[in-house]
């Protein structure tokens, strides 16, 4: 008598698929003496997609206090503010997680490039749009820096027109010698304030391969972050600053 054939095993259920986590919110602290402007701001962000305003200060020295304690990923800093300013603000949040997106009014405002100097991550127009706004609060929460296209050009050709105030420039005749072309073209168009999507379409690159040109750049001239290597395409003649239109008697 033949022995019985063993059932063969039943396979055990695939595991369920683990759901992606949602990406975190950024978390955004608004800085500004104008309490409607806070108001509007935050009314703006709140409805965005993952964007989350935790706090709201109405000087730089509350903006620093809010910041250490709530320990935001975006700081949006008004530069004008009583007290301690935003470019003081800005330099005490220095080393902290938090990083300083700083909003102004003027095209010529020096209190921008100080608190550029200072270590913020980039500057934008109160006017810009709201959706200009938010695209520039996840990109400066992902690293990177935000200058705004309609300023860059002016704002930096008139502030490095005269040394500003700090370290030295750099002694070396030619630091940009070292950037390839492709390279040079990149920095050219940052420095025109367009943000590495626009970049890449402009070159028709992909846009993984324009960040790879900019952290290059940002290696090859020592510079911190974006906004510095701009500048130093200014400094060293990669860009020439454009004239001021004139605003005296008969001036258009």
């Amino acid at each position: 008598m033949n022995a019985p054939v063993p059932a063969a095993p039943v396979p055990a259920p695939a595991p369920a698929p683990v759901p992606a986590a949602a990406p975190a919110a950024v978390r955004v602290l608004i800085a500004d003496d104008d309490p409607l402007l806070r108001a509007g701001l935050a009314v703006v962000l709140e409805t965005a997609d993952r964007i989350e305003v935790v706090g709201q200060a109405e000087d730089g020295l509350r903006a620093v206090e809010l910041a250490r304690a709530l320990r935001p990923d975006v700081v949006l800093m008004d530069v004008r503010m009583p007290g301690c300013d935003g470019v003081e603000a800005t330099r005490r949040l220095a080393g902290t997680p938090s990083r300083v997106l700083v909003l102004t009014t003027f095209h010529h405002d020096a209190y921008v490039w100080g608190a550029l100097r200072a270590g913020a991550a980039g500057f934008l127009l109160k006017r810009a749009s709201p959706e200009r706004l938010i695209d520039a609060v996840h990109a400066v929460a992902a690293g990177e820096a935000v200058l705004d296209p309609a300023v860059t050009r002016d704002l930096l050709g008139h502030l490095l027109s005269a040394p500003a105030p700090g370290p030295p420039p750099p002694t070396d005749p030619g630091p940009l010698a070292a950037l390839t072309v492709r390279e040079r073209e990149v920095l050219r168009l940052a420095a025109e304030g367009h943000p590495n999507e626009e970049i890449a379409a402009l070159l028709h690159l992909a846009e993984s391969t324009v960040k790879t040109h900019v952290k290059r750049i940002l290696g090859k001239l020592g510079a911190r972050d974006r906004s510095q290597a701009v500048a130093a395409a200014y400094r060293h003649g990669l860009m020439v600053p454009q004239p001021r239109p004139s605003t005296g008697p008969g001036a258009p």
